[in-house]
């Protein structure tokens, strides 16, 4: 009697069976490089505004510190986005008639706010306080890189969950002086991680690595 599959079968069943079980795998892995990639994170995008603002002419050019236009970002969670009025307080005499400018005009003298877009997203599940960071003595360019140096904002960072756990394991290297915070191009003269040992003493650091200290 001849058998009912060829022996061909076997090899064929243990294929079959053993893409099934890839299948998941690879399923996963595939979403974890997809959530880490710039595609998802959107890292690189720059986002365009209503209101066009250079940063390179407004940092670097004209030294303006990082608190006047985000000035809640030492002691709000949030870094806060420059209003009409704070705008106003330079181009009400600066480049007041300048055409570039007539929607900010418009906007403060109607009372309308400027409708930011937002460069930086994290999800709404995750717990981020800006001023806890900068009064511990991480600088703004360590997570929104040299913005002094974009004509358009964009996210450096990945900003994941894993990039954010390695600074939380090792802050020493991302630390600083406080009168430094906002500075972009701020060196330490000699070792960093012996200086960011000095200051997590100074500033109280701790390691926080437990779920609850971004999901809460």
């Amino acid at each position: 009697m001849s058998a009912l599959f060829p022996p061909s079968s076997n090899t064929v069943f243990r294929v079959i069976a053993s893409s099934l079980l890839a299948i998941p795998v690879i399923a996963v892995g595939a979403a974890y490089v997809y959530l880490e990639s710039p595609y998802y994170t959107g890292q690189y995008d720059q986002v365009e505004q209503v209101i066009q603002f250079d940063h390179r002419h407004h940092v670097s050019d004209d030294g303006i510190d990082c608190r006047y236009c985000h000035g809640a970002v030492d002691h709000s969670p949030y870094a806060g986005v420059p209003s009409t009025s704070v705008c106003m307080n330079c181009h009400e005499q600066i480049w007041n008639k300048s055409p570039p400018l007539g929607e900010l005009r418009a906007r403060y003298f109607t009372a309308q706010p400027i409708p930011w877009n937002r460069v930086h997203r994290l999800p709404q599940f995750v717990y981020f306080n800006h001023a806890i960071h900068v009064n511990k003595g991480v600088g703004c360019v360590t997570c929104h890189g040299r913005v002094d140096q974009m004509a358009i904002v964009e996210q450096i960072s990945p900003l994941t969950m894993s990039w954010c756990l390695e600074c939380h394991r090792n802050p020493a290297r991302n630390l600083r002086p406080l009168q430094f915070i906002t500075s972009m191009t701020w060196q330490p003269e000699g070792d960093r991680e012996q200086l960011g040992s000095t200051l997590i003493k100074r500033y109280e650091v701790h390691t926080r690595t437990s779920c609850t200290t971004c999901h809460r």
